[in-house]
């Protein structure tokens, strides 16, 4: 059930919101969204790729507006249908000046849409092309800690930008690998429900250096606005929890925090 509604927070410092799917979103358009999202100064956002099908998608949408950027990759959901031509469409959008990272990529073994070997087998290939480019990665990953934490264990010496564990509710273990190796942990509304006391325990352990924002959007809607569709423009109710859990200033959190998304995603800026 949804909550009380209250209006959205407006905090000082910017935010970068680092993995929505704007292309999904369907109780609004594109403009739209970005106008409400910008006016509670989230000051850029990164839609991502999931399938063959979106892939050309999403670079059209950070084409259309300035402050929208793009990744180019395959879902584990999609490994199956992962072949050469998929390959090349990736490879070719990944020379698009505003695709930022390799991703969403990795396994989930929770719905296992694809088999486990070919999850595992294009998860690899995946970051093999990110390692080429010189990208970072947007990693999915569920139930599959173990064969997660093997892959990049051959892989995080070679990604030179390493990347993010986006919408990061796997263990503490893997938490504790994924820090050490150099990537990012990604948080999004599920530390605001009420059952996910063990993604805030991880996010209490998390150096705030080594922390994310993201919504996720469409999906995993905040409270207070869970039931409705989940936009960017929600994500200061995201940024709000951590710095509760963290027990930090608003404004010290989105400044390191904000940092740390432009040297993952803009490192020249």
């Amino acid at each position: 059930m949804a909550g009380k509604k209250r209006e959205i927070p407006r905090f000082d410092q910017p935010m970068i919101e680092t993995h929505c799917h704007l292309d999904y979103l369907q109780q609004r358009d594109t403009a739209e969204t970005l106008q409400r999202t910008r006016a509670v100064n989230v000051e850029r956002l990164i839609t991502i790729a999931v399938s063959a099908s979106n892939l050309a998608k999403v670079r059209e949408i950070a084409a259309s507006f300035a402050d929208v950027y793009a990744t180019q990759g395959v879902h584990p959901h999609e490994a199956d249908a992962y072949d050469a031509r998929v390959e090349t469409k990736i490879l070719a959008g990944l020379d698009d000046p505003k695709v930022l990272a390799v991703g969403e990529i990795g396994l989930d073994y929770y719905y296992e849409h694809s088999d486990r070997n070919t999850q595992r087998r294009i998860f690899a290939k995946q970051l093999t092309l990110a390692a080429d480019r010189g990208l970072p990665v947007v990693i999915h990953t569920r139930e599959a800690d173990a064969d997660t934490r093997a892959v990049l264990s051959e892989f995080a010496p070679v990604l030179e930008r390493k990347g993010v564990i986006h919408s990061f509710t796997s263990s503490p273990e893997l938490a504790e690998f994924c820090l050490d190796a150099g990537f990012y942990l990604g948080f999004n509304g599920i530390i605001t429900f009420k059952n996910a006391d063990n993604v805030r325990d991880v996010l209490a352990m998390a150096p705030v250096t080594r922390i994310l924002l993201e919504t996720d959007a469409p999906y995993l809607t905040p409270v207070p606005y869970r039931g409705r569709e989940n936009a960017p423009f929600y994500l200061p109710f995201v940024a709000e929890k951590i710095a509760m859990v963290k027990d930090t200033p608003i404004d010290t959190l989105l400044e390191t925090i904000y940092q740390s998304s432009l040297s993952l995603f803009f490192p020249d800026d």
